[in-house]
């Protein structure tokens, strides 16, 4: 079945409060064609399945709350004469929530699904005769989809004057291709400006253990040694350290999606933390801080075992 999207505000759609309740439904009820509308429509609404509904392409259509029923005009009793535009009654048949679409962050999805036929027969203009339509755009399915790239060049060889593109490639998917550049230069300052934190901090650490590692001179390990436990150590802690901030980002991916998908009503992930970013993490974290605690104790361990003691 082809089901295609047609917008809330091209559409004028009115309840029979008769039918909301689903209870003395017409018996004509179940030959109208269906629809489905999103979520967020049905709560505006007020619409449940099995719900009547008119639409039109027009916005100021002629409505009626009933058989008989007061006619709707745009602005109140007082507002301009309807013209005589085509209406269709459609049941709702089911409610759907809307695939989440950052680029419509904010807005609320108040749309509705209709048959392609019915949506021709509801927007077709009265000069245009049937089966004369034309379409924007196609979205293909594909069942693997790592051939969209061949596909679209068959479709670009074979179809002088259509343009195929896979759907990261598409125009739209533009701003969203210069907000991942921008997160990596982001994500490349911060990894330098904490590996310099790092190591100022490790240089303060160690420098408050220099008796110890003098202690450990003057005893006669060797500075190979006293590097290899300094080198094991920095690797636990930094393991340990880079272990607990993949359980704050997990607990604050929670926090975030639930906060801001309640905030803008939408099911869009805002944050997804990954069994690859985690290990992207630990495989930067760790190695950082294994070498910052070596190159700091490096540093120290050059100086004589009697000034270490200050002796």
């Amino acid at each position: 079945m082809a089901v295609v999207r047609a917008l809330l505000f091209l559409l004028t759609i009115v309840v029979w409060p008769v039918a909301a309740t689903g209870q003395g439904q017409p018996a004509t009820a179940v030959d109208l064609p269906a629809i489905l509308v999103s979520r967020q429509l049905a709560e505006r609404e007020q619409l449940a399945i099995g719900s009547i509904v008119t639409l039109s392409a027009e916005l100021d259509a002629t409505g009626h709350t009933g058989p008989g029923g007061p006619t709707v005009r745009p602005g109140g009793p007082e507002g301009p004469p309807l013209r005589s535009t085509p209406t269709r009654r459609f049941r709702v048949a089911g409610i759907y929530e809307p695939a989440p679409d950052p680029s419509r962050l904010g807005n609320q999805v108040l749309e509705t699904r209709l048959h392609l036929p019915d949506l021709l027969d509801l927007t077709r203009p009265p000069a245009t005769p049937a089966g004369a339509e034309h379409v924007q755009s196609i979205n293909v399915a594909l069942t693997d989809p790592a051939d969209a790239a061949a596909f679209a060049r068959d479709v670009n060889r074979q179809a002088p004057g259509a343009v195929a593109a896979p759907a990261g490639e598409a125009r739209g998917a533009g701003p969203f291709l210069v907000l991942e550049r921008f997160h990596l230069a982001i994500a490349a300052v911060t990894i330098v400006a904490a590996t310099v934190f790092l190591l100022a901090l490790t240089v303060m650490l160690v420098d408050e253990r220099r008796e110890t590692v003098g202690v450990l001179r003057l005893i006669g390990l060797p500075v190979r040694r006293i590097l290899t436990q300094v080198l094991i150590e920095g690797v636990l802690v930094s393991t340990a350290g880079a272990m607990f901030g993949v359980v704050v980002a997990l607990a604050s991916e929670i926090v975030i999606n639930r906060f801001f998908q309640w905030r803008y009503d939408t099911l869009l992930v805002f944050v997804r933390v990954t069994p690859e970013v985690a290990a992207t993490c630990l495989a930067i974290a760790i190695p950082l801080g294994a070498t910052a605690t070596v190159a700091a104790s490096w540093a120290l361990l050059r100086r004589n075992a009697l000034r270490l003691v200050r002796r």
